[in-house]
């Protein structure tokens, strides 16, 4: 609640203040007529600011009121001394009554006069002892403050002197209006945005205190109502009966006492800028007073005060002028007693939204929720469904403090505040990992609580606060394929190959609360959470409201396919989120996109998404979200819904959102959701107007002009063969790849010489022989969530496959080819369907159940195979179903990598080549020697859809998910200690206690300028997180493969450098280790750079590590969407073991940049579309960046100085005021383990 709130609650509740008892006898007096509310609002005259310490308040507590609390009754049920004013109290721990977090001040202040107890105000002060007595010794008429004389009066004193206001430190404005709205801005937002930085932690102070006084209601006070205390003395007699209980004043007393007070305050001069700086001095005076009695003496002492000080001493006595509060309240904070503003955290301000809870009853239960038609507001109808997620969370989860009324307002305004960069937070229900984020982030907690320990706090701070799901999906390789048992092996190996990470992790499961592991060989991330683990409404404690989740994987966005609103971010920032942090995100645009049609029978959702992808790269939707509507989608199944929403990171959008509709009710039963769930979910979402009807009603607003696609215009397609949004036709497939070798390097060429465009090398394999070209297929991977979840696109691949075997087609032997499937339910219906020992036959039998291929766990190639790339230097391929094609991504020897539905892989591996039209070319010839074309092989969309629903049941999902909570064999077999604390084991390389944390305090540093730092890199466009942090092989002669020799581990165990994630050493000098690295520094491609001071070119972690030596500071240069890619985490956190201080680049990718900041690294970016090649910088210069904690700011247009004399402007990329503190704090994690120790 702000001052802004306040005023508003004061303007619907003033008529009760004024003597508005509920009495049965009528005054003989006329009451006071309320002002009208536009009058009121610019009246407002008095803002008040109070901090009491608690140590204070239990002090006096114990010392002058015989360890009690009493609360103030007045005979008039009015305090006279703040008539007309509104008291917004926090209060702490020693005050049980307000302690619940469903206390309602104004609620219990209605309740109190309804009583006729007459409590018009609930404020327990109190006062140190050395103030009170510094008071007596300075207050005119010091003789009537005494010790309260009944436990029910605090306020027995004379004159004005208001006893318990001496300790506070008390702030309070009596200046014209103009003055008050102007300083309440500054004052409100520097309190609002500390207080919400802050909201989870514990308090040290007794209360906070804001009041505000109406101008005219003390006229009318002094004017009336003290004009009636003589004439009304039987009202007095009257009211005894009420407040029986109570001691009361005299007539006579009370008064003397409200003219003296009203005199006081009505007659002061306005502050002139002698008072103005008197008062300054004064407040600081005044707020050291609960120092000890002997300092308080000699203050006494050495403090006479002159005859100009005499004339203003009355005038601050308890009162000190706003300005000065806040200048004091500044001086606190520079010395570390920011802890003031934590108590408005302690004090659980009920939901201001309360009005709009309802009961739902579903199958004879009842469950409570907030519902958002009740909001009354005409804007929700035309809210993006998506964006209406957003909205419930906020009104659910406002507290005035982590999230505020005025971010619903906000949000309820979306169609305006769209393209105005407002920040809000946002609180997902839960938090999904894949085990290559997941065992930094369990190896980050682990540390955090070694630190927590080592700072004195409580190491059970460090836990999951909401549910959190691990789903072991990235260690198993295909190092074993086209053999029966190939997924037997793999999973062998993958144990003994991942032992201590697995063992970590079952440590993990055991020491951490809200923490689920899902064991290898279970299936892929986020298949499992679209078939198993999404909710999609949530119920906790009786309560329902929408699931929403962030994950450690970029493509979580494959859950927008069933409606749930869920992204990817780094795994810093999730385990913030973990740690019971909001997201701060910006309230995004939405772009709509419309889909129409159907779509044809021989295309199928890949060829959709690629051709979306495509459109929305184009239209450019960067940390925008994409919603999707019109009648095409309900022709879309679900599955299909999943395959488009699944590349959301790769059309640059942080979602790609389906509303939920029919189709997401019908999916959940074919998944085997219980009915009873499936019904509280299709009511509650009903109710709330989150259930989507495609036909028939409106569409909503969306930013822009919406994008449209005809379904039946979709062709078949490849993307590649470099990225995943260079689209590729099908029937234009042969003529682009020539162009690609023909073109220059580049994302779409390899730059191989004409006379070379036609070599073959030759090669034995198996005692037959073969021959490669450019252009010859040696990794064909049916792969990846993306394709695998979708049930038509496995069976058309089973189906074509099994159209080819009768036909006689086969797969060359050398080709790797494998299956790995998303989850188990695929084979279930594989074999249901009969289609299993088609695949098989062709190569394509199970490797196992993870990702596999898609993030480069394709196993090694055969050598022969290798050798004969490496011959004659081949650009050969590889066709995968898979989401994602950078180069080196595959596999270090395929520079070739193009991504296809599940039957056009299965083609392209019968063919053997990328080179070829399948229009006009055969596949191979049958066994009459007559030749084979793809569409005699391809199955209708029709047929698929027919075999899919015969041969999947949803018995099939129960069964395999109902194995996950036991567990595996393997699994199981793993034994664990169960501790608090992990026992690191200093001789492993794959766990190992990072540094993040081991020497962090509780205090932080002030951000220091950079200067004269050297740049590490000079990078161009699209680096990706796997050139900064690679996830493959390491290689033998790279920074870390030496490391691990000198450590004893032999080749054949150095593992990817995905599985080493929870190595600090080996991830650091892995960082910038991508073998196709280009960097403008040094001629060749790999990961090297010059070190600049010495000229010499060195392995990227070695000139690093020469700077760090050297105490020379460390910058990147960059192009275009730096940081693309994988939300990997350690693409920033190897930077920044590295020494890097700042990137600058020309754009950021949004979960990278995140990334950037979560680590205390400096994103800049340039502006007016600079760079570093426009602006002619070689990446030699030294650099100097002038920041500090004063001058860096959201937002901050920042000067750049060279050691050559060029100058130039970046704009710092710390998107929030949230950003800014985890920058200042060195970390989001440094961030939230701070708070955590002081809570």
């Amino acid at each position: 609640m702000n001052l802004d709130d306040i005023f508003d609650w004061i303007l619907s509740h003033q008529q009760n203040y004024p003597g508005k008892h509920q009495e049965s006898q009528p005054r003989t007096v006329q009451s006071y007529k309320p002002l009208e509310p536009k009058a009121q609002v610019f009246q407002i005259y008095q803002i008040q600011f109070h901090i009491v310490l608690k140590s204070t308040a239990e002090y006096i507590k114990e010392k002058l009121f015989d360890g009690k609390v009493y609360i103030k009754y007045n005979q008039q049920g009015v305090n006279l001394k703040e008539f007309g004013a509104f008291t917004f109290e926090v209060l702490s721990d020693f005050i049980k009554p307000m302690q619940h977090s469903n206390f309602n001040m104004s609620k219990e202040l209605e309740i109190q006069r309804a009583e006729r107890k007459h409590i018009h105000n609930i404020r327990p002060c109190f006062v140190p002892d050395n103030a009170f007595k510094y008071f007596l010794a300075r207050y005119p008429g010091k003789e009537e403050i005494t010790k309260p004389k009944s436990q029910h009066s605090i306020y027995q004193q004379g004159f004005g002197m208001n006893f318990c206001n001496a300790g506070p430190i008390a702030a309070s404005c009596y200046l014209g209006k103009d003055v008050v709205q102007s300083i309440h801005q500054a004052f409100i937002k520097a309190v609002h945005d500390l207080t919400r930085l802050s909201h989870d932690l514990h308090i040290d102070f007794g209360f906070i205190k804001v009041s505000v006084v109406s101008r005219d209601l003390k006229y009318k006070y002094q004017q009336g109502f003290v004009n009636q205390l003589n004439q009304q003395e039987y009202e007095l007699k009257l009211r005894k009966s009420d407040l029986a209980t109570s001691q009361h004043w005299s007539t006579s007393y009370e008064e003397k006492w409200a003219k003296s007070s009203l005199n006081q305050m009505l007659t002061r001069p306005n502050p002139n800028k002698v008072q103005e700086s008197y008062e300054k001095t004064m407040a600081l005076k005044i707020m050291s007073l609960d120092l000890n009695t002997a300092e308080q003496t000699q203050y006494s002492k050495q403090n006479k005060m002159n005859k100009k000080e005499k004339k203003y001493q009355k005038y601050i006595s308890n009162t000190i002028s706003l300005f000065a509060a806040i200048f004091n309240f500044q001086v606190y904070l520079q010395n570390n007693i920011n802890k003031m503003l934590h108590c408005l955290a302690r004090y659980k301000f009920s939901n201001p939204y309360k009005s709009i809870q309802r009961t739902l009853k579903v199958n004879g239960k009842e469950y409570k929720y907030f519902s958002l038609p009740d909001l009354k507001d005409n804007k929700l109808d035309k809210l993006p469904y998506s964006i209406r997620v957003l909205l419930e969370s906020a009104v659910r989860n406002c507290d005035e403090f982590s999230v505020r009324s005025q971010d619903v307002n906000n949000i309820l305004n979306w169609e305006t505040n769209a393209q105005q960069q407002i920040e809000i937070p946002f609180k997902p229900a839960r938090v999904i990992l894949q085990d290559f984020t997941g065992v930094p982030a369990v190896v980050d907690l682990a540390a955090m609580r070694d630190a927590m320990k080592r700072l004195k706090g409580d190491p059970q701070k460090i836990n999951p606060l909401c549910p959190v799901d691990l789903v072991i999906d990235h260690s198993v390789q295909a190092d074993v394929s086209r053999t029966p048992g190939a997924f037997e092996e793999n999973e062998k190996i993958e144990f003994s190959r991942n032992y201590e990470r697995f063992e970590f992790l079952k440590w993990g499961s055991t020491a951490f609360k809200n923490f689920l592991i899902v064991p290898p060989g279970s299936g892929i991330v986020h298949q499992v959470n679209l078939e198993y683990l999404a909710r999609v409404v949530m119920e906790e404690n009786g309560w329902l409201f929408p699931d929403s989740v962030v994950g450690t994987d970029s493509h979580t966005t494959m859950i927008n396919g069933l409606g749930v609103a869920g992204w990817g971010v780094g795994g810093i920032e999730a385990e913030a989120v973990m740690l019971g942090q909001t997201i701060s995100m910006v309230l995004p645009e939405v772009v709509g996109f419309k889909l129409n049609g159907k779509l044809r029978d021989n295309v199928t959702a890949t060829d959709l998404v690629l051709t979306c992808t495509q459109m929305l790269r184009k239209r450019g939707v960067v940390g925008k979200f994409v919603e999707f509507y019109g009648a095409g989608v309900e022709s879309l199944s679900l599955a299909d819904r999943a395959t488009v929403a699944n590349m959301a990171p790769e059309y640059g959008a942080t979602m790609g959102y389906f509303p939920i509709d029919r189709k997401t009710i019908d999916y959940l039963n074919l998944t085997g959701r219980p009915t009873e769930k499936v019904h509280q979910i299709e009511a509650y979402l009903k109710e709330q107007g989150l259930f989507r009807y495609f036909k028939g009603g409106h569409d909503p607003v969306f930013t822009g002009e919406s994008l449209e696609l005809d379904l039946e215009q979709v062709q078949p397609s490849l993307s590649g063969p470099k990225r995943p949004h260079d689209r590729v036709s099908l029937s234009g497939m042969k003529h682009d790849w020539q162009q690609c070798l023909n073109n220059k390097v580049g994302f779409k060429g390899f730059g191989i010489p004409q006379e070379k465009q036609t070599v073959k090398s030759e090669f034995t394999y198996k005692g037959q022989k073969y021959e490669l070209d450019h252009g010859s297929v040696v990794i064909a991977a049916i792969t990846s969530c993306t394709n695998t979840s979708n049930p038509e696109n496995m069976i058309a691949a089973g189906l074509l496959a099994k159209n080819a075997v009768e036909r006689g087609l086969s797969v060359k032997p050398y080709i790797k080819t494998t299956l790995s499937p998303g989850s188990n339910v695929v084979t279930k219906y594989f074999q249901e369907s009969g289609v299993d020992k088609y695949l098989d036959k062709l190569g394509f039998t199970t490797a196992g159940y993870g990702c596999m291929t898609c993030i480069g766990n394709s196993g090694e190639l055969d050598n022969e195979v290798n050798e004969a790339i490496k011959n004659q230097d081949l650009v050969v391929a590889a066709v995968l179903s898979g989401n994602r094609n950078f180069e080196a991504r595959i596999h270090q020897m395929v520079r070739a990598n193009y991504l296809a539905s599940p039957p056009l892989v299965v083609a392209y591996a019968l063919a053997g080549t990328v080179n070829i039209d399948f229009d006009t070319q055969p596949l191979g010839t049958d066994k009459n020697g007559k030749p084979v074309f793809l569409h005699e092989l391809w199955p209708s969309r029709d047929l698929c859809a027919q075999t899919v629903e015969k041969a999947l049941k949803p018995q099939f999902f129960r069964d395999i998910y109902a194995k996950i909570a036991k567990g595996t064999q393997r699994w199981n077999d793993l034994k664990v200690e169960k501790s608090d604390l992990y026992k690191w084991k200093h001789d492993s390389t794959y766990i190992h206690n990072p540094p993040f944390f081991q020497t962090t305090e509780l205090t932080t540093n002030e951000i220091q300028p950079i200067k004269n730092a050297y740049a590490l890199l000079n990078l161009g466009d699209f680096i990706t997180t796997d050139h900064i942090s690679p996830a493959g092989a390491i290689s033998t002669k790279s920074p870390a493969g030496r490391y691990l020799k000198e450590k004893g581990v032999d080749q054949k165990d150095f593992n990817t450098y995905g599985a080493r994630r929870g190595n600090d050493e080996i991830m650091a000098r892995g960082t910038f280790a991508n073998t196709r690295i280009i960097n403008k520094l040094v001629s060749k491609v790999g990961p090297q750079t010059v070190h600049v001071p010495s000229g010499e070119t060195l392995d990227v972690f070695d000139a690093a590590a020469r700077y760090q030596k050297d105490g020379q500071q460390t910058i990147i240069l960059a192009g275009q969407e730096y940081g693309s890619g994988s939300s990997r985490d350690w693409a920033a956190k190897g930077p920044y073991l590295q020494g890097i201080k700042a990137v600058i680049a020309q754009s950021f990718e949004r979960i990278h940049r995140s990334n950037l900041v979560g680590m205390g690294i400096l994103p800049l970016e340039f502006i007016n579309k600079e760079g570093a090649d426009s602006l002619g910088l070689t990446g030699k210069e030294q650099f100097t960046i002038e920041i500090s904690d004063k001058n860096l700011a959201v937002n901050q247009i920042v000067t750049v100085k060279t050691s050559t004399g060029k100058t130039f402007q970046v704009k710092s990329r710390v998107d929030t005021e949230v950003e800014l503190a985890y920058l200042k704090n060195g970390g989001i994690l440094q961030y939230v383990l701070r708070k955590l120790v002081q809570a």
